[in-house]
């Protein structure tokens, strides 16, 4: 299941679930573009990669801005055609609707939701004109289905996530370019860690999303790398338009 000769884009690459699944696609011999809307870790992840052999490059942008996409379309290019972009790039702020401001809730629409959006539109036209074929993965959320107090605008936009996926699955894959989304539950990332902080009950939130995980533990960043890339593999050939839950059996508990 090689990846070799492919070029990858993966948003929000830098740290977290996004950085577990650039390296891993590196790994598997896909050429790699990171990315994120801040300098920070950029050269390192791109350092990781090729120090291990890998080639890498880190283009600084937001998902949410329609110029950053094209640039980083740009600059995926010239790595050669893209074949495989995964929509990771996210955000989340806490609020309910008579606490979520305007601003709280355009940012969030604009990087989780409309940040899928503007990168595929950048993306997908020298995808669908190299005539290969390709694969796009979306990072929904288990807040795609289900809630939690104060999050009013990350469901929201999450749950548009998996709708967005299926409509580019059904448009896009007469053309060769399967689409489907990977469903994380509780992963112990930096922003997970930033949220659980901003509850003001580190611990007991800590134990609540454990305890949402048949297997007691929260997932490490390589386990949904690995969803990512059997979906971005020829493994996955005639699957599209799918939701992977990596989560841990969330809803069994």
């Amino acid at each position: 299941m090689s990846l070799a000769g492919q070029v990858a884009v993966v948003t929000g690459s830098t740290s977290g679930l996004g950085r577990a699944t650039a390296l891993r696609l590196a790994r598997e011999g896909a050429a790699v573009v990171v990315n994120s809307d801040l300098p920070d870790n950029g050269a390192e992840t791109v350092a990781e990669i090729e120090a291990a052999g890998g080639t890498a490059v880190f283009v600084q942008g937001s998902v949410a801005s329609r110029e950053d996409c094209e640039a980083l379309a740009a600059a995926a290019s010239n790595l050669g055609p893209v074949s495989i972009l995964v929509n990771n790039a996210g955000i989340e702020r806490r609020g309910g609707v008579l606490d979520c401001t305007d601003e709280d809730w355009d940012d969030m629409l604009n990087v989780d939701l409309k940040g899928i959006f503007l990168v595929s539109r950048a993306v997908l036209p020298a995808m669908l004109q190299h005539g290969q074929g390709g694969a796009i993965v979306n990072i929904a959320s288990v807040l795609s289905y289900d809630v939690i107090p104060e999050r009013a605008a990350y469901v929201a936009a999450k749950g548009g996530v998996l709708q967005l996926t299926k409509s580019m699955a059904l448009d896009y894959g007469p053309r060769g370019i399967r689409c489907n989304a990977v469903v994380p539950g509780f992963f112990h990332t930096p922003m997970l860690e930033q949220s659980m902080i901003d509850s003001g009950d580190y611990e007991g939130t800590k134990a609540i999303l454990t305890a949402k995980s048949v297997f007691g533990r929260g997932g490490d960043p390589s386990e949904l790398a690995s969803a990512v890339y059997f979906l971005v593999s020829d493994e996955a050939s005639f699957i599209t338009g799918a939701v992977l839950r990596v989560d841990g059996g969330w809803d069994c508990t």
